[in-house]
């Protein structure tokens, strides 16, 4: 009996496998090469960052420097103009007009010494501004006082949170600093400069104090800046410029510069966001990764194809393998390659032939059942059900076939019963039996043995089951069969069925062995056999078998036999059908009819004719 075994799963198929491994060497290289890529940019990066932003930082404090200079030596030649003129007091409006038209940008001009604050306002720039010019007095009288510069320093100051617009003021000596001068201008130029590019600058004064910054409103607040990492840098350290890396308040990271005026307390600080200068990085490192990705999916869909080069014919090996191994030998194998694996599949599909013709020559269950381990060396008891079954008149029918065919007469013969042979043993197999041997034109079978049905009942049950089916299959084949032909004569058989404890085991030699069974209860189904004929039945069951499963057949009794070696006389049962069947026999003369088989004359029946084993009790 053949095993349909499930499809045994692969927990790590070679195709999965080949696109693990490959893949991960891919992401490994990959990956390699786009860290190092993006670290060697990053570095590039950060130093032209770096660069550009000290750069840009001296730029800007290089243009902030020209102004206020440029401011300061504008203002002092105007008042040495009005010294040489009139004075500041009796100045000519007309040079105050010419001025301020050269320097818009200038709110107002105070000089301040010891007779008093003399002021010189930009009248069109605070009607423009909407600025009154008494504010602009109160500021400078409050806010500078003669000596209050340096001669050679500029002292600036954010005006903005006294006037409500972005406002700076310049404070200056003059005259070995017997007088103070304020300028008070809007820094426009410098706020568009500063405002360009990436980089952001903005102007403080040393203590922290912002002047120019892009955000009006902290300007007009009057903001410190002491509180930023650049900065406080800026004030521990004491130079004049540097360039650092810091994180703000808002965790935001940026590459900064600051630059001191000279001759000023002005710092220029010029910034740039890590974010900006990483980004082309980052967008190059992310191009690199979808290419990765995208390299990786290829070479996954490169590698599953391939692989299935691979693992098509190995799975293909490995199911026929299972094939094998659950006694299906003839397995259909062809290669599709030429490679060693199609070296494989052809020594394989050979392998496999000689199988399946050794598995002609013996047992295939109990080939792969002994190939599986599952029968070990040895004898074990069992207790199974023993059947033999042979043919009526075999001796006449072989000789008729050498009268009608000669020479060719032993090749018909193999032919009529192989074919007979196939189908008894397909009832047999069919029903969980084990076919033990061919004896000539004799069948050897037994249930139990080499794997039961789960009780000596059920297995016996199957036994008679199987002895039925050949009864059926008989009177099919011999209705087929064309009457007088010599080349398919008609087939009758007997069958002896007995149930004990045998024991069943490899028997044989070190070159050849056969799994069997020996023991009395074999000897006894044999000798029940050859009772069918005397007896005038087809099925014969003992009384062993009969006591296990009586209640479910339909059986007469026959005359009980003595037998040699057996101390009390042996009872015998004719089967004539199965109590569940719906149709069929009822009755031993029915299944007579049914066969053909003529009923006998028990008076006259001397069982010892042939072999002197069985005598007849009288009723």
């Amino acid at each position: 009996m053949q095993e349909n075994l499930p499809k045994t799963r692969v927990l790590f198929p070679i195709g999965a496998k080949l696109v693990i491994i490959i893949s991960l060497l891919l992401v490994l290289a990959l990956g390699a090469v786009t860290i190092l890529v993006s670290v060697i940019s990053t570095q590039d990066a950060q130093r032209t960052a770096e660069d550009n932003n000290f750069t840009v930082n001296r730029r800007a404090g290089s243009q902030a420097e020209n102004t206020l200079k440029s401011l300061q030596a504008g203002v002092l030649l105007y008042l040495e103009m009005l010294n040489r003129d009139q004075g500041i007091t009796n100045r000519d409006p007309e040079l105050d007009r010419y001025f301020f038209s050269r320097n818009r940008n200038i709110a107002a001009l105070a000089v301040k010494n010891d007779g008093g604050l003399s002021l010189i306002p930009n009248e069109q720039f605070f009607f423009l501004n909407d600025t009154d010019i008494q504010t602009a007095r109160s500021y400078f009288d409050s806010g500078i006082s003669p000596g209050s510069a340096a001669e050679d320093h500029i002292q600036v100051v954010n005006a903005s949170p006294n006037f409500g617009i972005p406002l700076i003021t310049l404070v200056f000596s003059r005259n070995a600093g017997a007088e103070t001068v304020g300028v008070l201008f809007a820094p426009d130029e410098l706020s568009e400069s500063f405002g360009t590019g990436i980089n952001s600058s903005f102007m403080i004064t040393e203590e922290g104090d912002l002047l120019l910054y892009s955000e009006t409103d902290l300007v007009l607040g009057g903001a410190n800046f002491s509180t930023l990492p650049i900065v406080d840098t800026m004030q521990k350290e004491g130079d004049n410029n540097r360039q650092i890396s810091y994180t703000d308040s808002q965790g935001i990271k940026f590459f900064g510069a600051y630059y001191r005026v000279p001759q000023t307390n002005v710092v220029v600080i010029t910034t740039i966001p890590h974010s900006v200068v990483f980004e082309a990085v980052q967008s190059i490192t992310r191009q690199n990764l979808f290419l990765m990705a995208g390299v990786l999916f290829v070479a996954i869909l490169f590698i599953w194809f391939f692989s299935k080069t691979i693992s098509t014919p190995v799975r293909a090996l490995a199911d026929a393998a299972l094939q094998i191994e659950g006694g299906q030998f003839e397995v259909d194998l062809k290669p599709r390659t030429r490679d060693e694996l199609g070296l494989l599949t052809s020594s394989f599909g050979k392998m496999s032939s000689a199988l399946s013709i050794f598995g002609r020559f013996t047992n295939r269950d109990i080939a792969v059942r002994a190939m599986r381990g599952e029968i070990k060396p040895g004898g074990l008891p069992k207790h199974a059900t023993v059947f033999f079954s042979d043919i009526r008149g075999f001796t006449e029918k072989s000789e008729n076939f050498t009268k009608a065919f000669g020479e060719d007469a032993s090749n018909r013969i193999v032919m009529w019963l192989n074919d007979y042979m196939t189908r008894m043993v397909d009832c047999v197999e069919k029903t969980g039996g084990v076919v033990d041997k061919y004896i000539g034109d004799a069948v050897m079978a037994h249930w139990g043995t080499v794997y039961t049905a789960g009780s000596p009942e059920t297995d016996a049950f199957n036994c008679v089951k199987a002895a039925l089916m050949m009864r059926y299959a008989l009177l099919e084949i011999n209705a087929k069969r064309e009457k007088g032909d010599p080349g398919n004569p008609e087939i009758r058989i007997g069958c002896g069925i007995n149930t004990g404890v045998v024991t069943a085991g490899q028997i044989g030699s070190e070159q050849r062995m056969e799994y069997t069974a020996i023991g009395d209860p074999v000897n006894l189904a044999s000798r029940t056999e050859a009772l069918n004929k005397p007896l005038g039945t087809d099925i014969l069951i003992t009384e062993d078998t009969w006591d296990l499963i009586g209640n479910e057949l339909i059986t007469e009794e026959m005359p009980p036999v003595t037998v040699k070696g057996k101390a009390k006389p042996v009872r015998m049962f004719a089967v004539v059908n199965l109590k569940e069947a719906a149709t069929g026999p009822k009755t031993l003369a029915e299944v007579r009819a049914l066969l053909g088989i003529p009923a006998p004359d028990m008076s006259k029946v001397d069982t010892d004719a042939e072999e002197k084993k069985y005598k007849i009790q009288g009723n």
